[in-house]
């Protein structure tokens, strides 16, 4: 009986998974396989990721098992698990859908080498982005570096139908079990309060966007008060939902729903600027590390670790960047305009490393993955490939004055501040003394005094910014 392997990573789905279909349609048995990997250059999962995982995990082996298909979960270096695993089920071809960071990609052109060496069929797919990154490239035939010409080469691509739920013949087998080794410690179950994971969920979650939400997309995205985005970006990132089934989804409720076309096609470019991160990720040096602009290699980031903890505790003094601190440390999410404030505010205004800012978003989110998150910080630093212009800073209180205009979202997360009006809610340390005594707040003790300058470092960034491009 012919036995086919397939290799799960960030793809815990069973339709639209290229490895799998092709693994159900030539293997008459088919045993799936996650590995927690210990590869030295696999970047592990932080905090919050490890318990979607889990949880995502656990969903999948419910869908593997009613598909016929069994399950293993094994920890270990990814091509001496794999090569045991093969051997211990017969397999006879291995599959996978491809990943893209220099680290994945060494290790899986190991692995690749070696089982064929041994005589083994191995077969990667093409199952995590809309496009491979090497199917979009200038006239030039390089990598794009700015994201409108690249939008506009995507959407003249073709974007492959999405995949059927494979059909297996047969009884349901008895799943593997889940290493709870890689679990969060306890204080993750709040995650519960806030997520629904698996790969209904993230279909459940996709259906309920285009049906009520979609349409306000547009204008609502940037209030972070408002339900206005998709909130998929955890079920993309462990692959529960693909970026086609979204974006045929998408366009087929526009197909149906013309009124909503232009919402839909707002909300489709943010899908591609997840495309284009991938891209940056395949094509260059680690971009977790390596700043993409060179230039901005040789800055000169400060020190200041009582800083770097108020920032990473909602303890800064400044509203808008505590709130989403403090979301983000609650739900495991920030809403995307909130990120770009606090990735600004970190990296310009106290001057500190965007791989510090990096680092801590990779343990607390459940949607840090590996080009996303490096690529988002390194556009708000200046670093990055299309990135805001060093001079652009943003500055949180008048963001907050324009996106949050009525303090809903700081008087969610900064109960501390909610007695404020509206007009000093995103500014405590302006107000009047006479204007905190009636809203019975004490500055330095009910809740901190605004950590830094505006103004002030502002200033400091541009000069630290601008002598490395005037040295240039």
């Amino acid at each position: 009986m012919a036995t086919h392997l397939v290799w799960l990573r960030n793809d815990l789905r069973v339709c639209d998974n290229p490895a799998l279909f092709a693994a159900c349609g030539s293997g008459e048995r088919v045993v799936a396989l996650y590995i927690h990997e210990t590869d030295e250059n696999i970047r592990a999962p932080g905090a919050a990721a490890r318990w979607w995982l889990h949880e995502s995990l656990s969903s999948l082996a419910g869908s593997l098992n009613k598909t016929g298909i069994e399950f293993r979960v094994e920890s270990g270096r990814a091509g001496s698990v794999v090569d045991r695993v093969r051997r211990e089920v017969g397999a006879e071809a291995v599959h996978w859908n491809r990943r893209y960071a220099p680290g994945q990609r060494a290790v899986d052109a190991a692995i690749k080498s070696s089982l064929r060496e041994s005589g083994i069929s191995v077969s990667s797919h093409a199952g995590n982005v809309l496009r491979e990154p090497w199917e979009i490239e200038t006239g030039q035939g390089k990598p794009y570096s700015v994201f409108t010409p690249f939008w506009k080469a995507l959407k003249e691509c073709a974007i492959a139908a999405p995949l059927k739920r494979p059909e297996r013949p047969g009884n349901a087998v008895r799943p593997g079990g889940i290493d709870d080794d890689y679990r969060m410690p306890k204080w993750s179950e709040k995650l519960r309060d806030h997520w629904s994971v698996g790969e209904s969920a993230a279909q459940d979650a996709l259906e309920e966007f285009l049906e009520q939400s979609v349409l306000h997309y547009p204008e609502g995205r940037d209030y972070p008060a408002r339900h206005a985005t998709s909130r998929l970006s955890p079920h993309l990132r462990f692959g529960e939902i693909s970026a086609r089934q979204i974006w045929h989804s998408a366009k087929a409720f526009a197909h149906a729903h013309p009124e909503q076309s232009a919402a839909v096609e707002k909300f489709l470019s943010e899908l591609a600027w997840r495309d284009f991160s991938y891209h940056q990720l395949y094509h260059r040096d680690d971009i977790a590390s390596v700043p993409m602009v060179e230039k901005y290699r040789d800055l000169k980031w400060r020190h200041a670790p009582a800083q770097i903890k108020a920032w990473q505790t909602g303890q800064t003094g400044i509203p808008m960047i505590d709130a989403g601190m403090r979301e983000l440390w609650e739900t495991g999410y920030m809403h995307n305009r909130v990120r770009m404030l606090v990735a600004s505010f970190l990296t310009k205004n106290m001057l500190i490393d965007w791989r510090q800012g990096e680092n801590w978003f990779w343990d607390c989110l459940v949607d840090a993955d590996d080009a996303n998150n490096p690529a988002s910080w390194q556009w708000v630093a200046g670093s990055g490939l299309d990135a805001a212009p060093y001079f652009r800073i943003f500055n949180p209180v008048t963001q907050g004055e324009r996106f949050d205009a009525e303090g809903d979202y700081v008087r969610k997360w900064v109960p501390e501040v909610a007695s404020l009006p509206d007009k000093f809610i995103h500014n405590p340390s302006g107000a009047p003394e006479k204007v905190l005594i009636s809203a019975s707040i004490k500055l330095g003790e009910d809740y901190p005094r605004a950590m830094v300058d505006l103004k002030e470092t502002r200033r400091r960034a541009l000069d630290a910014f601008g002598a490395l491009s005037a040295d240039r």
